[in-house]
């Protein structure tokens, strides 16, 4: 190989290589000085803001003195263009993701500061809803618009932009059929973030099953079922089909625990040992606590055991409780209120038996006489009878 090339690829390269290096020695800074924010426990905002931007500066880093390296090295234009038209994507990628990060750094913070881990989590729960949704949404647009502008970069594409803008009414047409379902989902969770029919934690009846609102994403919300299974929604069913939201306003629900009793439950009693069981089980809140007799059949009356608790969770349980303890109750001390199958027994005549006792019925009848059945000052009339004036 000739001299002037190895001097050729001498000057091409070491700057490249010196670039690179000094790139990497920048990335492995950034990343020590976030670390060591951290680990001498600086100011959180310090913290947070050098976490937000090492990652996109230390790989930024790199790409901006490797466009400087290919700027002073003899390169071909056509190549020199070639690599720092990658390069330029690669920073323009760098800043969509530092915004995203950003974004996703003030998310954090709103929810850091609207915990739902506490008893009245109502006003969080809300905040949480409308900062997660608009977060997701905020940064999609954020990614798209990063992307859209890389690609725009490249002239055929932007040829193929060119083509569509002249055709865009019959493009507008298809593309709005095909992203129905996306456009459709994003205005659906615009909607449910400032009208807010739901929230994180609500918990929710979709479709017949009991579940919390686990997650909200962009597109579909994640129902949390009570035996651990995960049911995933789309946003936009939501908007178009009705639902049961338990915790819409306040968490506070009242619940029911029907028995099946004798007629004759002492109901003064019954309403005095709820009202015990009440006052002894830390689930109940205080609010409701009430024994009706809600309907009655030939054999049993129903009593309605109706209490309330301060969520849905606490109630299940108290419902359950009410019920076991007070049957124990009525089992211990009166027993006669508990149902039970009444019955008359009598002998089971045989059909010769039957005739029999009818044959004699028909002959005591016969010997009594037909006088002896009439009514007392009957007002029928024998007109045959001689004693009877004619008129």
């Amino acid at each position: 190989m000739p001299p002037t090339s190895w001097q050729h690829i001498i000057a091409v390269a070491w700057p490249l290589l010196v670039a690179l290096a000094l790139g990497l020695i920048v990335n492995r800074l950034v990343r020590a000085l976030a670390r060591r924010a951290r680990e001498r426990g600086e100011s959180r905002l310090r913290v947070r803001v050098i976490r937000v931007i090492a990652a996109p500066a230390g790989v930024a880093a790199p790409l901006l003195f490797l466009s400087l390296a290919v700027a002073a090295t003899p390169l071909p234009p056509p190549w020199a263009a070639r690599i720092q038209h990658g390069l330029a994507i690669g920073g323009l990628l760098c800043l969509t993701w530092l915004a995203v990060r950003a974004v996703g750094a003030v998310e954090a913070r709103i929810l850091r500061e609207h915990p739902v881990d506490v008893e009245d989590n109502l006003a969080a729960r809300r905040v949480q809803t409308q900062t997660r949704v608009i977060s997701r949404v905020v940064q999609g647009g954020i990614a798209l618009v990063g992307i859209s502008v890389a690609l725009m970069t490249f002239p055929a594409i932007r040829q193929l932009g060119t083509t569509l803008l002249a055709s865009a009414g019959i493009v507008g047409l298809v593309a709005g059929i095909a992203a129905k379902p996306v456009f459709g989902n994003l205005i659906a969770g615009l909607q449910i973030a400032t009208t807010q029919p739901l929230r994180l934690d609500d918990v929710v009846i979709v479709q017949g099953e009991w579940g919390r609102i686990e997650e909200i994403a962009s597109t579909y919300i994640v129902v949390r079922i009570w035996d651990e299974r995960r049911m995933i929604v789309p946003l936009q069913w939501f908007i178009e089909n009705p639902f049961e939201n338990w915790t819409r306003t306040s968490a506070q629900l009242l619940g029911t625990a029907f028995l099946w009793l004798d007629y004759r439950t002492p109901m003064e009693r019954v309403r005095a040992e709820l009202r015990r069981i009440c006052e002894s089980d830390p689930r109940w809140d205080g609010r409701v606590c009430v024994a009706q007799v809600t309907d009655a059949d030939r054999h049993t009356v129903q009593v309605r055991l109706l209490v309330s608790a301060r969520n849905s969770g606490d109630l299940f349980d108290l419902r359950c409780a009410v019920r076991e303890r007070m049957i124990d109750f009525l089992d211990a001390h009166h027993p006669e209120a508990l149902p039970r199958l009444r019955a008359d027994l009598h002998r089971d005549d045989t059909r010769h038996d039957a005739a029999e006792a009818h044959a004699q019925a028909v002959e005591r009848v016969s010997e009594a006489g037909a006088t002896d059945a009439s009514s007392p000052g009957a007002e029928d009339v024998n007109a045959a009878d001689p004693r009877v004036p004619r008129g």
